[in-house]
């Protein structure tokens, strides 16, 4: 066993949660009058916390009027809205029932907010995933590597022995800052183009085969 302990991203790695992460940003960019956006743009936007999608959505970012409270309002309408049209990629359940029965520890680490972060793992997981962070007050999140190390923390694993697997740039730089190696994926919101532009060396292309390099 190269690891004991494996630590995941959650969207675009485990879920596909674009379509439900568009139509909440839409929903709230056409309530206030400003221009929807494509599902290619959200791609794009997603991967730094809801703060960052919704600056990258809204034409003036941050200079938005009352943008704050435009952020409260989507945060609250996507937590409720979060699991319309979200499901696992093809393989992942498969992925993390055989990764659990080989006794790896496992955990999510994720930039969404930190309550549609855990009810998202525990609705399509279950007892497959141990512990589950998403971004929270007072904890900087990815690529800061405060939560991955909290997580190795909880399961009482050292950066050694952990590999963390995600499909963006924001991934790689957590890993690097949290001392754990990487496995990107190719089948996220992340082309293998881009990973390999800015530096993944270990890109798979199926969850089935992050067993073997495990």
């Amino acid at each position: 066993m190269r690891y004991t302990t494996v630590i995941f991203d959650l969207d675009g790695t485990l879920l596909n949660t674009l379509e439900d992460i568009r139509d909440s940003v839409n929903h709230i960019l056409t309530k206030y009058g400003y221009p929807a956006r494509t599902l290619e743009e959200i791609r794009l936007s997603v991967g730094n916390g809801s703060g960052v999608l919704l600056e990258k959505s809204l034409p003036k970012g941050r200079e938005t009027p009352d943008f704050e409270a435009l952020l409260e309002e989507y945060v609250d309408w996507y937590e409720r809205h979060n699991a319309i049209k979200t499901a696992p990629y093809e393989g992942i359940v498969e992925m993390l029932r055989a990764v659990t029965a080989s006794e790896h520890k496992t955990a999510v680490v994720s930039n969404k907010p930190d309550a549609n972060a855990k009810a998202l793992v525990r609705k399509f997981f279950g007892s497959y995933v141990s512990v589950a962070f998403g971004e929270r007050p007072g904890i900087n999140r990815k690529p800061s590597p405060d939560s991955v190390k909290a997580a190795m923390r909880e399961l009482q694993s050292f950066p050694f022995e952990t590999v963390y697997v995600g499909d963006s740039e924001v991934d790689l730089k957590t890993a690097a800052a949290a001392g754990v190696d990487c496995i990107s994926v190719a089948w996220g919101f992340r082309s293998r183009e881009l990973l390999e532009d800015v530096g993944a060396k270990t890109i798979i292309s199926k969850p089935s085969e992050l067993l073997r390099l495990i």
